[in-house]
């Protein structure tokens, strides 16, 4: 990718980076396991973000 990248797109990719974790584990504790994982899950090989 460009070293320079305009601001709008700098921040989707860091939106991006930061949605990419798994869910915390005290949120699987509160909602008594009825969300385990994160659906917004992406491996950076597998899925290319749209952007």
């Amino acid at each position: 990718m460009a070293h320079f990248k305009p601001l709008a797109r700098k921040l989707r990719l860091a939106r991006a980076l930061k949605a990419n974790r798994p869910v915390p584990v005290w949120v699987v504790v509160r909602t008594k396991r009825r969300i385990r994982v994160n659906p917004l899950r992406r491996h950076w090989r597998r899925s290319k973000l749209k952007v």
